[in-house]
């Protein structure tokens, strides 16, 4: 009996542990410039991991600005787009535990076809 009550409670206390256990999670934020180096608003910024997996999609907000918090720490795939024009992929950014990765994306002068 005393056995199976030691094993009960090392099972709570690793049950405990493993909850409590944190994700390693950080933030992407940056900016959306034109080809003249203004802020763009409302462009929209997709970002997927660097094996082209798990695609999300923001906006940009009045200041041409973006914040993605709670990712999971990695490399990641960034680009813009608005009004036709996309930016090249900004490739392997790295997103650090507690940090902000700050990025800047700049959409060509003209419309891609």
């Amino acid at each position: 009996m005393k056995k199976a009550l030691v094993c009960l409670v090392l099972a709570f206390v690793c049950a405990v542990t493993v909850a409590n256990a944190r994700v390693p999670i950080g933030t992407l934020a940056g900016t959306v410039l034109d080809a003249r180096g203004r802020a763009v608003t409302h462009a929209a910024v997709t970002i997927q991991t660097s094996d082209g997996m798990k695609p999300f999609a923001t906006h940009t907000d009045q200041e041409g600005h973006f914040h993605i918090a709670r990712l999971l720490t990695g490399q990641y795939d960034v680009r813009a787009s608005s009004s036709g024009r996309i930016s090249e992929w900004t490739k392997r950014v790295m997103v650090r535990a507690n940090k902000t990765t700050e990025v800047t994306l700049r959409l060509p002068s003209e419309k891609k076809p």
